[in-house]
């Protein structure tokens, strides 16, 4: 094994590559991670000799010992990123810089080495150029990609692993959720998602895995989605389910848009991060800060809070149309996705499409 020094990826092409006619029909039936791209990087690192070159290889199934690290005291991380068609038919990604670093500090929290931003994007671009086809033509529709690394020493003992191995796989993904509709959510008083010095912030499996005990306790409610409440206090909002929310404040050109605080505990999303420079973009005013589900019902009451929102690279924006939990059920002005909403997620959108200009030199043209 040598070590990584940006040279050219290892390609081995499928030669079982779906022809194009097939690749397109499973484009055009949308979802969300039902098929997969032609093929997959993989990049193997060691303690002692660091990243090895990646190789682009074709999709298919991987072997692992069954006393592999990630199975017993997992370690794992992963990022969500997506590539963009361009109105000229080009292929752009949005924003990849800050999901390489990102990773390397998930990366960092979960005792796994953290990869150059480098060789991150080296990987991410390889991947979409080759599968380039996979990448639906339609605005709102994107090639999901998602980098991930596990830990791959083979032996029981509760230590960092001294193996790791990089994986980059890639799916066409249509809506996550129906914009036109908003969803449901259940605020969880029993079950807490992350807590200070916990791995709130890294993105990682096992936050998930933990989550989704109260995913099915807001099913049985009728609800969609979970929200996060802190660990402390049971009352200040965090997140919900793996997306950061957003709330507006008022109506038309004077509203508010409004997001909790990172405290170490939410996850840093780059579509929050995103939604800030927008929505100032669209001569909104923006304020990070604390929201009880005390101060959220009663913006609700006497009209403050207008619309509700959450954000994510795999939904975009997603318009909240009811809250349940313990102490009630409030209904966000008629129930449906809000003007202000739709407007952030259009104009969001646009930029990853290419249709609106992007001032903050977020798009990555590939292709």
């Amino acid at each position: 094994m040598r070590f990584w020094r940006y040279s050219k990826m290892k390609i081995t092409l499928n030669p079982h590559a779906k022809d194009a006619a097939t690749r397109d029909a499973l484009v055009a039936e949308g979802g969300f991670g039902k098929y997969y791209t032609d093929h997959m990087v993989i990049c193997e690192w060691d303690e002692k000799s660091g990243w090895a070159e990646p190789e682009l290889v074709p999709y298919g199934p991987i072997t692992l010992d069954p006393a592999t690290a990630v199975f017993h005291y997992g370690q794992e991380i992963f990022e969500g990123m997506k590539a963009y068609r361009q109105p000229d038919g080009g292929i752009a990604l949005f924003r990849p810089e800050a999901n390489a670093k990102r990773f390397a500090r998930s990366a960092a929290r979960l005792a796994l080495p953290e990869m150059p931003v480098e060789l991150f994007l080296e990987t991410v671009e390889t991947l979409v150029k080759q599968d380039a086809g996979w990448v639906p033509n339609k605005v709102g529709e994107s090639l999901y990609i998602r980098p991930f690394m596990i830990a791959t020493e083979v032996g029981l003992g509760v230590r960092p692993s001294n193996k790791a191995t990089y994986i980059l796989i890639a799916t066409p993904a249509g809506a996550y959720f129906d914009p036109s509709k908003a969803v449901s959510v259940w605020i969880s008083t029993e079950y807490v998602r992350a807590s200070q010095g916990g791995t709130g912030e890294a993105k990682c499996g096992g936050n998930y895995a933990a989550s989704l005990v109260a995913q099915k306790a807001a099913a049985k409610e009728g609800c969609d989605q979970v929200v996060w409440l802190d660990a402390v206090e049971r009352k200040w909002v965090e997140e919900m389910g793996g997306m950061n929310l957003y709330f507006v404040k008022g109506k038309g050109a004077d509203a508010t848009i409004f997001t909790p605080k990172l405290t170490g505990t939410l996850l840093p999303g780059v579509t929050r991060d995103s939604i800030l420079s927008v929505a100032a973009d669209l001569g909104y005013k923006v304020e990070e800060g604390m929201i009880s589900t005390t101060d959220w019902q009663d913006g609700i009451a006497t009209g403050e809070i207008t619309e509700t929102f959450a954000c994510g690279t795999a939904a975009v924006v997603s318009p909240i149309g009811q809250a349940k939990s313990a102490m009630g059920t409030w209904v966000t002005g008629d129930g449906q996705p809000g003007t202000i909403t739709m407007q952030i997620r259009n104009h969001l959108l646009g930029i990853q499409h290419g249709n609106i200009e992007d001032k903050h030199g977020w798009v990555k043209r590939v292709i």
